[in-house]
């Protein structure tokens, strides 16, 4: 495989950020609908995808959500064409018969909540991540978000449902404008090492 071209790596890596602000540009349902086909397809651990997406455009979702999103959120979720809540299936082991048919791997889930909420945590934020990186190799621009009340998430939006919010993240053209400066990222010696 050959690696891929550096204007591609400055679309989804060096030059992207994170934005504050969005332009008044739509991001359709089947713009959502391409940014999941690419995303479903990097790896999890055996095959579990436990990644579940309410992907928030209407006003009145906008105002379901607002009462967990804290104040330095607010304007940002509410201007932004598409807020996606990432969260994670507690029960995406019973989707493991078609997803990973090779292994009886319900088996290893069932009656065993510490790997249940281990893998279903480590493997939905794995692929909202990939999430994150489809939109940006599609030509979107995204602001990830953690200052929210999960349980109010939950309660708003998957009530009677095995779904647990996992983090946020708008969707949309961002607004330059309003980006801040870049900050520091660590230097490889500061972060890896190699044994």
């Amino acid at each position: 495989m050959n690696p891929i071209a550096p204007e591609a790596l400055a679309q989804i890596f060096t030059e992207a950020r994170t934005h504050n602000g969005w332009l008044p540009e739509p991001v359709s349902a089947d713009d959502l609908k391409r940014i999941w086909d690419v995303a479903k397809f990097p790896p999890t651990s055996a095959n579990t995808m436990p990644l579940r997406v309410v992907f928030v455009t209407s006003a009145e979702a906008k105002e379901k959500l607002k009462p967990a999103v804290s104040p330095g959120n607010l304007e940002k979720m509410m201007t932004a064409p598409v807020t996606a809540i990432f969260a994670q299936d507690m029960a995406f082991y019973e989707k493991l018969p078609e997803l990973f048919p090779h292994a009886d791997a319900k088996a290893w889930f069932v009656g065993n909540d510490a790997l249940i909420e281990a893998t279903a945590f480590r493997n939905s934020s794995l692929q909202a991540a990939y999430v994150m990186l489809a939109a940006r190799a599609l030509g979107f621009d995204i602001g990830a978000m953690s200052g929210f009340n999960p349980k109010v998430v939950d309660e708003a939006f998957f009530a009677g449902t095995s779904w647990r919010a996992n983090f946020l993240c708008n969707i949309g053209h961002g607004d330059v404008s309003k980006v801040f400066p870049r900050s520091p990222r660590l230097s490889f010696d500061d972060a890896c090492r190699i044994e």
